[in-house]
């Protein structure tokens, strides 16, 4: 077993970090130049999905209302399309609205209704001082809304069930505070699933008619293994007061193409026709054609699930690259921690002594590329500088040891630069 470094003299510590040091330059000669930057799909991930360019040849491109998808027309979506998704996340087809490619462009411009023009009340921007909750760690693209509108963020740690609901709780209290941005499945970075008692919790929230959750599922059958994490339909336990609250968005971008895929917005009638009045001056429609490309191509809900199980069968390799380069690396030492999640696109790894930053600068240098330190917290600053979130997908396996390897070894340097006086 491995002597932490917490348990190490002083001289024992120097003569670590001599070794490290040596390491560390080795890898550095190596020349690499490999990013882990963002969680993209490999190649062998796209590859999958290389049927659905032939999906409709031969087709009269008519959907299932007699409508030709190829010219103008049903802006909520292809009716086939909304039931696929409407199975997906377990709600009514009229409670669907199948837009474009990317699910955060949904999610920006249902931001933007809300503050300049409401969604059925008065617009937040007349309100005052708009603030949001945000679990951290988080992805940084939800922070990047917020930052773009003005509106101002609050930190909710997160927990093993979830976000902090007392935080949260209390945090509501605030009246200017209009809403929260989460990956309820699989979390950004850190792979957790809120608990069925955290959904509960934050469909029973005690808040205004204004405040809207932006439920963003994006991992929602993105699982590794066959011990899969469930989670609660929120819409099964909302109460009527809080009816028009969640705002659910979803999309194809990680199970076909991310460049070409096609997402789905989810809530309440109410909503679906506030935000449909805001369409009909936006688009005229979406991408039929893609849509019902998508449909043809995956049939129905258990052919999304079947399609998913060889995404697994890709990835968990990689997943597993990761977790064993961690494990056998820094195991025992005392300075990191990390998740082994079920599924989802990242792990999420948290060092000590605030060394995140000196971390992904030892790795740059030895080219390895990761996502920025503090882009998982707003405003990227992460208050403990802590926490690196790895995205393993692109990589190959083989390549995926070399760049943990590296990792891990700035970690080991990083941390002992630390300790050592």
């Amino acid at each position: 077993m491995k002597k932490s470094y917490l348990e190490m003299t002083q001289s024992e510590l120097q003569q670590e970090l001599e070794a490290v040091k040596k390491e560390y330059n080795s890898l550095k000669e190596q020349g690499l130049n490999i990013d882990m930057s963002r969680g993209k799909p490999g190649a062998d991930q796209l590859d999958i999905s290389d049927g659905m360019l032939k999906a409709l040849e031969g087709s009269d491109f008519k959907c299932e209302n007699g409508l030709d998808v190829r010219n103008y027309g049903i802006l909520d979506g292809i009716p086939e399309a909304k039931k696929l998704f409407a199975d997906l996340l377990e709600v009514e087809p009229e409670n669907i609205i199948v837009g474009g490619n990317s699910s955060l462009s949904m999610m920006f411009d249902y931001v933007s209704q809300c503050m300049y023009s409401g969604a059925g009340f008065e617009p937040w921007s007349k309100q005052g001082t708009v603030k949001f909750l945000c679990p951290v760690p988080g992805y940084d693209r939800h922070f990047a809304i917020c930052e773009f509108f003005g509106i101002e963020m609050i930190n909710i740690p997160m927990t093993n069930e979830g976000p902090d609901m007392d935080a949260i709780e209390e945090a509501i209290k605030d009246t200017a505070v209009k809403g929260m941005f989460c990956v309820p499945k699989y979390s950004n970075p850190q792979g957790i699933t809120f608990s069925a008692e955290t959904v509960k919790r934050i469909a029973n929230l005690n808040v205004s008619e204004d405040f809207r959750i932006i439920w963003d599922n994006a991992y929602c059958v993105h699982d590794l293994t066959d011990t899969t994490d469930e989670l609660l339909n929120i819409f099964s336990v909302l109460p009527e007061r809080n009816k028009n609250m969640v705002i659910e968005v979803a999309s194809t971008s990680k199970i076909s193409y991310p460049g070409a895929g096609v997402a789905c917005l989810a809530s309440s009638v109410e909503n679906i026709k506030a935000i449909l009045k805001r369409l009909t001056i936006q688009s005229i429609s979406y991408d039929k054609v893609n849509m019902l490309r998508h449909v043809k191509f995956f049939k129905n809900l258990d052919g999304i699930k079947a399609h998913m199980q060889l995404h697994a069968k890709i990835l968990k390799p990689k997943f597993d690259a990761v977790i064993e380069t961690l494990n056998s690396d820094l195991a025992g030492l005392g300075i990191a921690e990390w998740n082994e999640p079920n599924g989802g696109y990242f792990i999420s790894l948290d060092v000590t002594g605030g060394s995140a930053t000196r971390v992904g600068v030892l790795c740059k240098d030895a080219g390895v590329t990761l996502t920025n330190v503090g882009a998982t917290f707003p405003y990227g600053k992460d208050p403990s500088d802590s926490n690196i979130r790895i995205a393993p997908t692109f990589p190959t396996p083989a390549v995926l040891s070399q760049a943990v390897k590296v990792l891990t070894t700035a970690v080991r340097l990083a941390c002992l630069e630390n300790l050592v006086k």
